[in-house]
């Protein structure tokens, strides 16, 4: 099997006042709140957004495997919809300390360029600030920090920096060169 040099870069806030929100989309975009722990709508989130982007670590995972991970206390997941129908989402993890991690954020293919990426960070970074509200026994957040990586949108890197992100790591390792799985097989091109 062949490799890859991939580049991640872990970025990081560390006050409320660093989040720098983008302007919200037009039209009917609304940010929500998956209060029930789905495995199968997080798996069709997962592999929908990441599927062209060779997200690839959860795709083994079991139903329990999800369902273990959405009941952990701190889980949250947030997800865009235009119209109704979900564009994208971003969840987040409490960790020790008051730190929360953005662990996915990203959009389906169908809705990137069309400014509610942005929109979706923003509220998603609001929520991950105040996630202690929500979660009795959660410490106050004081730090939220993701990582983006080179396999990632071509974008992605760009909307973190204008939403306040500092960069405070470069790591550069050789990764597998998997097929891009696509929400399903051979959905995109490899």
């Amino acid at each position: 099997m062949t490799s890859i040099a991939v580049t991640t870069w872990s970025l990081e806030q560390t006050a409320p006042t660093d989040l720098l929100p983008a302007a919200a989309p037009e039209g009917d975009v609304r940010v929500v709140r998956s209060e029930v722990p789905s495995p199968e709508f997080s798996r069709f989130l997962y592999a929908s957004v990441g599927g062209d982007i060779r997200w690839t670590d959860r795709l083994g995972w079991t139903y329990a495997q999800w369902q273990e991970q959405l009941d952990r206390p701190g889980v949250e997941t947030w997800v865009a919809y235009d119209r109704g129908t979900p564009a994208g989402y971003v969840e987040l993890e409490s960790q020790d300390d008051g730190v929360v991690e953005i662990v996915y954020f990203g959009l389906i293919p169908a809705f990137r360029g069309r400014r509610i990426g942005g929109h979706l960070l923003s509220y998603g970074t609001a929520r991950a600030w105040d996630l202690a509200e929500r979660w009795p026994g959660v410490k106050p957040t004081t730090r939220v920090w993701l990582h983006t990586c080179s396999k990632d949108g071509e974008h992605a890197m760009d909307n973190y920096l204008r939403r306040g992100f500092k960069l405070f790591d470069t790591k550069v390792e050789d990764e597998p060169d998997v097929a891009t799985p696509g929400p399903w097989p051979g959905a995109y091109p490899a």
